[in-house]
Order: structure tokens, then C-alpha cells, then sequence
């Protein structure tokens, strides 16, 4: 195959692999206002923050010599799920449970608050 055919199908992969994460971010905003009623300007964030802790679990395994991929990989969605879902729920806790009843305006404030 041609270096510039093996470069097209590289892209196409990093296209439908990028694809793919907007469209999982797309779902959960969805998601979340089909069941809140309320945008989450913070949903971007829960999704660094798992992103984030996934990465740095697989970085400390494998400085601790634990270099078995599927492992490396179970630990790190677990541990995204785990974190990210923790601060989800502290977010509507804290943020978006006590505006729930309010003036629209005051829950949009809160939201971008929390995006902040």
C-alpha cells in the first residue's frame, strides 16, 4: 500500500474516533436535559475530569510495572466512572437540586457557574 493510502485510513480513523466522542458528549447533553430540564454547562468538565483520571491511573500502573493492557484498561474506566459520576452527582447536589424550582434565568447562572 501507498504511504499516502496508509495516511487517508489513518485519518479516517482519527476522524471517526474523534467523531465518536462528540457524538458520546452529544448523548450525555441529551441525556441530562431530558431528564433535569436543565442545560449542564458542566458536562464538558465531568468529561476531563474522567478523561483525566483514567490517564492518570494508567500512568501510575504502568510506572508500577503493571503493563497488561487489558488491565491498564478495565482499571482506568472504572476508575473514570467511579470519579466522574461522584462529581456529577456533587454537582447537581449542590448546584442544580436547590435552583430546580426556580426562575429559568437563575438555573442558567448556576450552570455556568459551575462550568467555571
Amino acid at each position: 500500500m501507498s504511504e499516502q493510502f496508509l495516511y487517508f485510513l489513518q485519518q479516517m480513523f482519527n476522524g471517526v474516533t474523534l467523531g465518536s466522542t462528540y457524538a458520546l458528549i452529544a448523548i450525555g447533553y441529551t441525556m441530562v436535559y431530558g431528564i433535569i430540564g436543565m442545560i449542564n454547562f458542566a458536562h464538558g468538565e465531568v468529561y476531563m475530569i474522567g478523561s483525566y483520571v483514567s490517564f492518570m491511573i494508567i500512568a501510575a500502573l504502568m510506572m508500577l510495572g503493571i503493563d497488561t493492557g487489558w488491565l491498564l484498561v478495565v482499571a482506568g474506566f472504572v476508575g473514570a466512572i467511579v470519579i466522574a459520576s461522584a462529581y456529577g452527582w456533587s454537582i447537581e447536589r449542590v448546584a442544580y437540586r436547590p435552583v430546580r424550582n426556580s426562575k429559568r434565568l437563575i438555573a442558567l447562572i448556576s450552570a455556568i457557574g459551575m462550568s467555571i
